[in-house]
């Protein structure tokens, strides 16, 4: 039976780059698969998943935050829904998702929570619904533990000045303003 799997992670992860492995293995295999984003998520073109470490691809589906269906949408033939930045999801998206995994699985990827330690909604839903939950590992930019937060930061005189409080508003970025860090670091 299909699943709905939430692949998390902090930042610098590779979550991307797995899902774009993905999608190039079951495409090897003549298998069609949906490459599904949030429209949230416009840093590397509207149209685009793009990883720094490998080619990105075209996305098939960009949903906003009220698509609660894919009634509109041919299902026929395909073999696996894979959707990236996850966290960006609406509840109903999590939920239009999760009614899909009756006939097709659907691989999510996406962060756990925002800078403050918060779980984005997204992000909430999916460990609500999801069938299954795997944490893709990486480590603290500080020190070698495994990173969970991805800290947000300013620059002051070349020091970076760590934030851990203030709006829930969404801040898109990437090493210019985040990095993966480990409680004890983030903490301090």
């Amino acid at each position: 039976m299909p699943k709905l799997y939430f692949r998390y992670g902090a930042m610098n992860s590779s979550k991307t780059a797995n899902l774009l492995m993905v999608a190039w293995n079951y495409r090897s295999q003549g298998k069609k698969v949906l490459l599904v984003k949030p429209q949230a998520d416009d840093r590397f073109g509207k149209d685009m998943i793009s990883s720094r470490a490998i080619e990105g691809a075209k996305v098939d589906i960009i949903m906003d935050s009220k698509m609660n269906n894919f009634d509109n949408i041919c299902l026929e033939n395909i073999h696996c829904i894979l959707v990236d930045e996850a966290q960006f999801l609406s509840e109903t998206n999590v939920e239009a998702l999760r009614e899909i995994t009756k006939t097709i699985p659907v691989i999510c990827y996406g962060l756990r929570t925002d800078y403050r330690s918060k779980l984005f909604p997204g992000s909430k839903r999916l460990f609500e619904l999801a069938d299954v939950l795997e944490e893709i590992k990486t480590i603290c930019v500080k020190c070698d533990r495994k990173a969970i937060i991805n800290a947000k930061f300013y620059i002051h005189k070349k020091d970076r000045i760590i934030i851990r409080d203030g709006s829930e508003e969404l801040d898109l970025g990437c090493e210019e303003k985040y990095q993966p860090m480990c409680w004890k670091c983030w903490s301090s």
